[in-house]
């Protein structure tokens, strides 16, 4: 596939849709390859990936569960399984982190945007290689201190949920791009 293409065909898979083929080590490192050559002012790098399969995958999903469960006192029983089916049906995860360089006082917007483009990265390489990706950002993401030790100045910007898929993804048709962009002479 060419850029483009890649570009154009690129779309949240989301966890239910996988199957339950495994994705390998070598795909797994090109992905995350491809996110370390974003851009990054100052040269910060950063973004910063937890990489969690079999157990340590489905533990995160009870580990969000059982904090919706404790945090919500509009409790959904159906919420509380999405959570963990979630993991469970994903082949791999990784937690989508960002570390501050105390030195360089890069304001963090741009450190934000960074670990973005570094996704933007690992999601076009996911899907040059016919694997789904989705990215959620829970409100419970403030919690992951509490599954996995981050780093000081580390903090969790959102899960990427991963797997193989058998479907046809739903094309996609944006408004032209004229009607968003100012040529200014």
């Amino acid at each position: 596939m060419d850029l483009l293409e890649i570009i154009k065909s690129r779309r949240s898979i989301m966890p239910h849709l996988f199957n339950n083929l495994t994705i390998t080590n070598e795909e797994i490192n090109l992905i995350l390859e491809a996110a370390n050559w974003a851009p990054t002012h100052k040269k910060t790098e950063p973004w910063r990936f937890k990489v969690l399969k079999n157990k340590t995958k489905n533990d995160l999903g009870k580990f969000l569960a059982e904090k919706y469960k404790d945090e919500n006192n509009n409790f959904s029983k159906f919420k509380y399984n999405n959570l963990i089916e979630k993991a469970k049906s994903s082949s791999i995860i990784i937690l989508i982190c960002m570390q501050r360089d105390p030195i360089k006082s890069i304001p963090e917007w741009e450190e934000i945007a960074s670990v973005s483009m570094s996704v933007q990265n690992m999601w076009l390489m996911a899907t040059s290689l016919n694997i789904g990706s989705y990215w959620s950002s829970p409100k419970l993401i403030s919690s992951i201190g509490k599954f996995t030790p981050l780093g000081k100045g580390e903090k969790c910007l959102g899960i990427f949920y991963m797997g193989k898929y058998d479907e046809e993804t739903i094309s996609r048709n944006p408004g032209p791009i004229e009607k968003k962009v100012s040529w200014l002479n």
